[in-house]
């Protein structure tokens, strides 16, 4: 393994920059991972890692020096204030890696369907993956205006759940939708829309969930022909979007399993 103690070193500074900047993502075509699960979920995946930097109190622990030790070849050791540069969380778990960006793939309009409209805080995204993923669902569409999808946040609150899922970026999916076979879902409450549990979730079906304050773009809630509202105590308004997907994707989950 290769030590590096400058701030100046070339893979210190591009590491630092795309933990910084989602733009500096896009123009790099790379990405970070942060923290042991994330790494070894990449490994899992067969996802090459071009470089993983690790603290020297990191590898005393038997999960990540394990890790490090798989990847000796392109595993350098750093000091504890260059990961705290490079780390894009407060408190740094020690072991970062440095991934290209997968090409996008074609989006494939069929099956269950994860439509993300404008959310543009990168935990709601990352999580909204993390639970799409253990609901089953493996494919995410992202309209204009969401948080990047690999940006090394959105990546670290969705834990692996982009190495399981195929996601596609900057989509129009209002015209994507035409012609799916399935309902197209969206928590829409007011007059017209039926309680979630209700619902017959059993088929193939396109969630759409819009953005934190506005809610979906008006010609993607036209397209929807399930509007769902979620049964709540009244003292309540609104619950965050993140929240909103959880909710639904169990209940649908729930109904295939046939269990009341």
């Amino acid at each position: 393994m290769q030590r590096i103690g400058s701030r100046d070193n070339g893979l210190i500074k591009r590491a630092r920059a795309i933990c910084r900047s989602p733009r500096e993502c896009r123009r790099s075509g790379e990405t970070l991972l942060d923290g042991a699960h994330l790494v070894a979920a990449a490994l899992a995946a067969g996802v090459p890692l071009k470089a993983v930097l690790v603290t020297e109190e990191a590898l005393s622990s038997d999960e990540i020096g394990d890790l490090a030790a798989r990847v000796s070849g392109c595993c350098h050791v750093v000091t504890d204030e260059l990961m705290k540069s490079i780390s894009p969380v407060s408190t740094p778990t020690g072991i970062v890696a440095l991934i290209d960006i997968p090409a996008p793939r074609a989006p494939a309009v069929a099956g269950d369907l994860l439509v993300l409209d404008g959310i543009q805080d990168a935990g709601n995204v990352g999580t909204i993956l993390r639970t799409a993923a253990a609901a089953g669902l493996r494919q995410a569409i992202f309209a204009p205006g969401c948080a990047q999808a690999w940006s090394p946040k959105v990546l670290r609150a969705a834990m692996g759940a982009h190495f399981v899922m195929s996601l596609v970026e900057q989509a129009m999916p209002a015209a994507l939708l035409e012609g799916y076979r399935g309902a197209i879902a969206a928590t829409l409450p007011g007059a017209g829309s039926t309680s979630l549990f209700d619902c017959d979730l059993r088929g193939d079906v396109a969630w759409l969930f819009g953005a934190e304050g506005g809610g979906l773009s008006p010609a993607l809630a036209a397209r929807a022909d399930l509007r769902i509202r979620i049964p709540m105590a009244p003292v309540v308004e609104s619950l965050n979007v993140s929240s909103a997907a959880a909710i639904c994707l169990f209940e649908q989950r729930r109904q295939r399993q046939g269990r009341t």
